[in-house]
């Protein structure tokens, strides 16, 4: 049995505590947060790759998970359907998951309140050493599994180099319950996937488990993320706080100026669908997310390995961060499994997921040009985009479904009241 310490107790930490926990390991997980973190994050699109990842965590898959929808429509801006296809998916949200793997994990293995500084490693293993309830602390470990983030303090310190890049927009996402709807968004979206597509931008949403995680008919909730331009001042105005401090990198939910949330409410009421305008408007705390890329090179340091965000970050638009880090916690623990807690380990993990993930991020980066081309040429030089190509790639699960744009016919999709351009490839 080795001891792996896991710096990172969300979500990815959580999945690779618990598959190398039920692969016998001694297993540690370091959060810097103290207290609960339930109701962090939004909604979640699953994979089979996720659903794979979650059992080898020790979890059984069922209807509790999510909430499954049939299709996906798009919206114009009176609210009528341009286009309608046939797509099965599940849809959860990161407390649901947070709850379920955290459960899992015994409670002594989860230590809460640590801040990593530095690891040092040796011959035979290393020491994470920081500041925890008791002070200055040191954590001994044959292998150190860093999944904290795209800030990640581990990878800062053996890969500095290695920095997010910002696409050049950010992504406002919120919950809003379904109970507070109209019968109209009720019955024309919220079933669905929905996408809504002004000039210039765009907007998914989809339901997901509501307060309580709660997959209910009646107590669910509808998540969405509006993709919109934001380079220079305008970024900046939206990172200020109403007391004019600036957060670089990224603004907490309750720190989002009040005006800015007013202005994104009324930029709803203008460009999009009435029923995406009306959940943004009932949405208590509306929160702001910039977009960025990140690549490492390599994610294998001796005894250190990087996974999760804090090795890459994919856009949002494949919806596939968790999934993503759900398949680096089953290469890990195979990896270990076949060479034990070594470096030989990490080195073969890295040499299988670095490719993957590179594809990722190009698939991400490429659905997600249109969006950067907005704020790189003011649209002039935009790539061409079709309602049906966005509708059918956008975060799809491609070992289910492969590359849709490549053989989508006629058949496949419906063209409703609303006369739209569709290419069909």
């Amino acid at each position: 049995m080795s001891r792996i310490l896991v710096i990172g107790g969300s979500l990815g930490g959580l999945l690779a505590a618990n598959v190398l926990l039920r692969q016998g390991h001694d297993v540690c997980v370091l959060e810097k947060i103290r207290g609960s973190m339930d109701g962090r994050g939004a909604g979640i699109v699953t994979h089979d790759a996720l659903f794979a990842g979650l059992q080898r965590a020790g979890l059984n898959i069922d209807e509790s998970l999510g909430v499954p929808v049939r299709q996906r429509v798009a919206l114009n801006a009176e609210g009528r359907t341009e286009v309608c296809i046939d797509m099965p998916q599940v849809l959860t949200s990161w407390s649901r998951l947070y709850d379920l793997l955290h459960q899992l994990l015994p409670a002594e293995r989860y230590v809460q309140g640590v801040t990593v500084q530095r690891i040092e490693q040796h011959a035979g293993g290393a020491v994470v050493h920081g500041l925890g309830a008791e002070g200055a602390q040191s954590w001994p470990a044959d292998l150190v599994i860093a999944s904290d983030g795209i800030r990640s303090a581990v990878r800062q310190q053996l890969a500095p180099q290695v920095e997010p890049r910002y696409a050049g927009y950010v992504a406002w996402r919120g919950v809003c319950d379904e109970a507070v709807l109209s019968e109209r968004t009720l019955k024309s979206v919220f079933e669905t996937f929905g996408f809504g597509l002004p000039a210039g931008e765009q907007l998914i949403g989809y339901p997901v488990a509501g307060p309580g995680n709660d997959t209910r008919q009646g107590h669910r909730a509808y998540n969405f993320v509006w993709y919109r331009p934001a380079a220079g001042d305008t970024l900046t105005r939206l990172l200020t706080d109403a007391d004019g401090v600036i957060h670089q990198g990224g603004i907490s939910p309750n720190k989002v100026d009040w005006r800015q949330v007013a202005d994104m409410r009324q930029a709803a009421r203008a460009l999009l669908a009435p029923q995406f305008a009306e959940m943004i408007e009932k949405t208590a705390q509306p929160f702001l997310q910039p977009i960025y890329d990140l690549s490492s090179e390599r994610i294998a340091f001796d005894r250190v390995a990087l996974m999760g965000d804090a090795s890459f970050v994919a856009r949002p638009h494949i919806g596939m961060g968790v999934t993503k880090a759900a398949q680096d916690a089953v290469a890990l623990a195979d990896a270990i499994s076949q060479y034990g807690a070594t470096p030989q380990a990490l080195l073969a993990y890295e040499k299988q997921r670095v490719p993957e993930c590179e594809a990722a991020v190009a698939r991400a980066r490429w659905l997600g040009a249109y969006m950067q081309s907005q704020t790189q040429s003011s649209g002039a030089h935009a790539p061409a985009r079709s309602a049906l190509e966005v509708v059918a790639e956008t975060a799809i699960d491609m070992d289910r479904y492969g590359h849709q744009s490549s053989f989508l016919g006629a058949a496949a999709y419906r063209s409703y009241d609303v006369p739209v351009a569709l290419t069909v490839h």
